[in-house]
């Protein structure tokens, strides 16, 4: 899972590493896995990989203003605060959410959809789902939904690139939300939603629902500022901000020479100190032309206040490298990085019945690594290699980058020898989930990823000026 990631510092962020680690290790709700992701980085810190999987790190703290919120929506209000849910919340008290009573009985299990709204960017839908979905094969408290929307059909569908998953247990079954990103360029303010379960927890159905999705028109604040970072080869044109009830989402475009590096804004700040925080983004067209890579994007971000002139952004940009590979014919070889100063010297490879051990060490790291940024490494590191049969190279999709079923494998788990000189070892279980059949060294090629390796660069705040009166409702 190739992911367009947040080379985020891990020590900058407060979560519960260890659950998170767990989590993914497990392959925390995993429908999709197999599903196109965006582009670039693998798991780069804790707080990329809560993206990637949807996991919200909510501190559970309602203030006394969503108190009064809930007061006055106690019914639909109350499984968004469930769930943390702050839009929720106030478009519950604004009278701007549906509420919904579809249900469905398939095979024992019974779906009930019971609210829907949008928002900017984002569609929610919560649900209910009895306790019949124990039967199925997940653990005890996991309910998983293999889905689609609009009739799309397995990964090529663009509901599902930013969609999250939240579970609450309740009595007798499970409360449940889903969000998903709008994925299109262009809004439809009222429109059907066709959404079709095809499985629960492994539990076959069909369990088919028609979902009245309603916004009123966005407001939009026009920009067209466009700044350039000659060193690095990149620009970044910020086009508009669309404002709805409670959010408000910045559309912007990116020009890059290299394929898949990636600029992100991390930050905003008005003239008058407010700080502007970003969602995930959604990507609506990407091209290449003549002068680089061309991406447009649409994010969501807090909502706008009214009264300001101006706003710095604070750019990152996070820079993508080609996989290197190496044919396992040698018990030992040097890797380089293709754009950094990075390489990856194998020490020794040892086949030991249904495990491959690789002993490594990583070069031209920084030295003095903190605990929290060795730990980061540590755990990318197992995902970082990926063995997949040679035969097979041609058959990694390079639009949806994964090794082909059967014939690779993406993960492995590791050791640290020794932080000082970065050394460790990998061990790839060859009969697990993931494998290669009739695996031999001779044929399997190593693929290794530098991208997650190289931090994430600050590029220098830009402002713009907002124009006065350019705000128009479409």
């Amino acid at each position: 899972m190739d992911n367009k990631e947040i080379k985020t510092a891990i020590e900058q962020i407060t979560v519960p590493k260890e659950k998170v680690f767990s989590a993914i290790s497990k392959g925390l709700n995993k429908e999709g896995s197999r599903g196109k992701a965006k582009k670039k980085k693998i798991l780069a810190g804790v707080a990329t990989a809560a993206a990637l999987f949807g996991i919200s790190f909510a501190s559970g703290f309602v203030n006394p203003t969503m108190n009064r919120v809930l007061a006055n929506t106690p019914l639909i209000g109350g499984i968004f605060q469930e769930f943390n849910d702050r839009t929720g919340l106030e478009l519950a008290n604004q009278d701007a959410v549906t509420e919904l009573n579809q249900s469905l009985t398939k095979n024992g299990v019974t779906v009930r959809l019971t609210s829907a709204y949008f928002d900017g960017n984002v569609v929610s839908i919560t649900g209910f789902v009895n306790e019949a979905v124990e039967k199925g094969g997940n653990e005890k408290g996991e309910v998983s939904f293999d889905m689609n929307f609009e009739h799309y059909k397995g990964d090529q569908d663009p509901w599902l690139r930013g969609r999250s998953n939240d579970i609450k247990k309740v009595e007798n079954g499970y409360n449940f939300q889903w969000k998903m990103e709008y994925p299109y360029k262009s809004f439809k303010e009222n429109f059907t939603l066709p959404i079709t379960i095809h499985n629960i927890n492994g539990i076959k159905g069909e369990w088919n629902f028609n979902i009245p999705i309603q916004q009123e028109k966005n407001r939009t604040l026009a920009i067209n500022q466009e700044q350039g970072y000659p060193d690095d080869e990149v620009k970044i044109r910020i086009k508009e901000i669309l404002t709805a009830k409670v959010s408000s989402s910045l559309v912007y475009e990116t020009v890059e020479k290299y394929k898949n590096d990636d600029i992100i804004i991390a930050k905003a700040v008005d003239d008058k100190g407010n700080v502007y925080r970003f969602e995930n983004p959604t990507y609506l067209e990407e091209s290449e032309q003549e002068d680089g890579y061309h991406s447009a994007v649409r994010t969501e971000m807090t909502k706008l206040h009214s009264d300001i002139t101006a706003l710095t952004f604070y750019p990152q940009l996070s820079a993508a490298d080609p996989k290197v590979q190496q044919l396992l014919d040698k018990k030992s070889f040097t890797l380089k990085s293709t754009r950094f100063n990075l390489g990856l010297q194998v020490n020794n490879v040892t086949q030991k019945g249904e495990k491959l051990v690789i002993d490594y060490q990583l070069t031209g790291l920084p030295k003095k690594l903190s605990k929290s940024k060795l730990e980061t490494i540590n755990h990318n590191l197992e995902y970082l290699f990926w063995l997949v049969d040679k035969e097979y190279l041609t058959k990694i999709d390079p639009d949806n980058p994964w090794p082909p079923e059967n014939h690779g494998i993406p993960f492995n788990k590791v050791k640290m020898i020794d932080q000082e000189t970065a050394h460790f070892q990998s061990t790839f279980d060859l009969n697990g989930e993931e494998r290669i059949e009739n695996f031999k060294l001779e044929n399997t090629m190593l693929l290794f990823d530098f991208s997650s390796l190289v931090p994430a660069k600050d590029l220098k705040p830009f402002t713009v000026e907002l124009p006065a009166g350019n705000l128009e409702t479409r």
